[in-house]
């Protein structure tokens, strides 16, 4: 289990970073690498709750100074591939009769199974690639998405 998390004062408004992290569509567009997103609890103004296919986590404003101060977190809950088990050798076959005698060793085939249906894979995020997202996430906020003073 990994708990990252990225920290930023940004020069906007609480509302208007509240309104952008607050709903679920546009707060999925910045952790979209954790999965589809749903929003768990929200204490208005404040604390934005998250849980993703790969990840959860929270998302909290503060007044600060001169902007507003962003933390987000995100847990990642790895799951350890288990240890693979050491297959013990096959004892060696004993040659019938004729075979020695033709020096031929005989060969048994095993009945045809069946293969087991491939595994359906949940691909983890790693933690260094988490916490890319979440710095790319506060880059994203922090940007201005306008030009102001622009004509046209």
């Amino acid at each position: 289990m990994h708990d990252l998390t990225a920290k930023r004062t940004l020069v906007k408004s609480p509302p208007e970073l509240w309104s952008e992290l607050s709903e679920l569509e546009r707060l999925a567009g910045h952790l979209d690498a954790f999965g589809e997103i749903t929003i768990t609890k929200l204490e208005p103004e404040h604390t934005v709750a998250w849980e993703g296919e790969r990840a959860s986590g929270t998302v909290s404003i503060e007044p600060s100074g001169w902007g507003t101060k962003v933390t987000l977190s995100a847990r990642i809950e790895r799951e350890e591939a288990p240890a693979e088990t050491a297959e013990e050798p096959e004892p060696p076959r004993r040659r019938s009769l004729l075979a020695r005698w033709w020096r031929r060793e005989v060969q048994v085939e095993p009945a045809a199974l069946p293969e087991p249906p491939p595994a359906v894979e949940d691909h983890p995020i790693a933690p260094e690639d988490a916490q890319a997202v979440l710095d790319g996430a506060l880059e994203a906020l922090g940007s201005a998405h306008h030009r102001p003073f622009s004509r046209g």
